[in-house]
């Protein structure tokens, strides 16, 4: 594997023997602007968020350094920071790849964030001001328009939760979701794009609704609703892909 650059339209990209993958969209103002090895972290945890950077695939520090224009300090200093949230681990060779979750971890993280997302809600119901829930009012409507873009989908999905934690207006509950989505960050894709996921705009829809209500104990149940349903969707996509995966067989 190695990595590319095309600075003309400002994004990375992952190239294979056989192809170009873009893994990631940056601004390079950030570059002189903000900490490089921030730059680097933020861009590599993107693109495995995304499944840009798939699991099991190796990263190398001198091929991100040489094709991201930064010096190997600053992206050390990245990798090492994305194994220590559990990003990256030691593969074979001694060298860096993409972490892997066993199905067991997945339960447990769906569990966690069901937990989190719930109380976050909770407390947005409370705390949010009117901007905010404004702000989640056009996220959702916008999520319920978009129906093709799969990415922008994507973005407006993350976007959405993003807003809805800073509404909760509890720092440490930011810190603990801040690592626990990392950790979702393995998972590749956010189910938004999952056939039949669809249902999630009026899972948002019911989300906001109590919050305009100030209603904390519906947000709530709103909110933990919605993160079963996509472990669901999850787990019922993987049992497809499975059952088509021996039937081609």
């Amino acid at each position: 594997m190695s990595f590319g650059i095309n600075r003309a339209d400002g994004k990375i990209a992952m190239t294979n023997a056989d192809e170009a993958q873009i893994f990631a969209v940056f601004d390079e103002a950030m570059l002189r602007t903000g900490s490089r090895a921030d730059f680097v972290f933020e861009s590599l945890r993107d693109a495995i968020w995304d499944g840009r950077i798939g699991r099991g695939v190796r990263v190398r520090e001198e091929e991100i350094a040489r094709n991201m224009g930064v010096s190997r300090t600053p992206v050390r200093e990245a990798l090492q920071r994305l194994q220590q949230r559990g990003l990256l681990v030691v593969g074979a060779g001694r060298g860096l790849v993409v972490a892997e979750l066993r199905h067991d971890q997945v339960v447990e993280l769906y569990a966690m964030r069901e937990v989190l997302e719930g109380s976050a809600a909770r407390f947005a119901a409370q705390r949010a001001t009117e901007a905010e829930i404004a702000h989640l009012t056009r996220l959702q409507r916008e999520l319920r328009q978009t129906n093709k873009d799969a990415m922008k989908l994507v973005m407006l999905n993350r976007q959405f939760h993003q807003v809805l934690y800073h509404a909760a207006h509890n720092q440490y509950l930011m810190q603990t979701l801040d690592l626990l989505l990392d950790s979702f960050a393995l998972l590749n894709h956010t189910t938004f794009r999952m056939p039949k996921r669809r249902e999630s705009d009026e899972e948002h829809r019911k989300i906001v609704e109590a919050l305009e209500k100030r209603a904390p104990d519906q947000a709530e149940q709103a909110a933990r609703a919605h993160i079963r349903n996509a472990q669901r969707t999850r787990f019922d996509h993987a049992a497809t892909a499975v059952k088509r995966h021996f039937a081609q067989s």
